[in-house]
């Protein structure tokens, strides 16, 4: 008998080594992956700010291009009004009338 209890308190201190080294093992795992997954967040948050920096940037730069062109397009239409003042109305005449058809359309 002495040796049947033995065994068993042999088996049950076996059975919970294996309990514990399991349990330390999947808490190791799990720290690894969310070890993974904060880089991983890390990463795709990183992506993202320099895609909007990016995207930010280049609407600067259209933003000053359309600047550029607005003045350009100003002073193209002074210079046709005080140049050539009747063939500036005809041509704004003629783009009111354009606009009003596309209007209506």
């Amino acid at each position: 008998m002495a040796s049947s209890a033995s065994n068993t308190s042999d088996l049950r201190r076996d059975v919970q080594q294996g309990a514990r080294e399991a349990a330390n093992d999947l808490a190791g795992k799990a720290a690894d992956l969310a070890d993974k997954a904060t880089k991983q967040l890390d990463s795709a948050i990183e992506s993202a700010e320099t895609a909007v920096r990016d995207i930010a940037g280049q609407g600067r730069e259209a933003s000053e291009r359309i600047n550029a062109v607005a003045g350009n397009l100003k002073t193209a239409v002074d210079k046709s009004v005080k140049d050539q003042p009747l063939t500036t109305l005809a041509m704004a005449a003629a783009f009111g009338f354009v606009i009003g058809a596309l209007w209506k359309s």
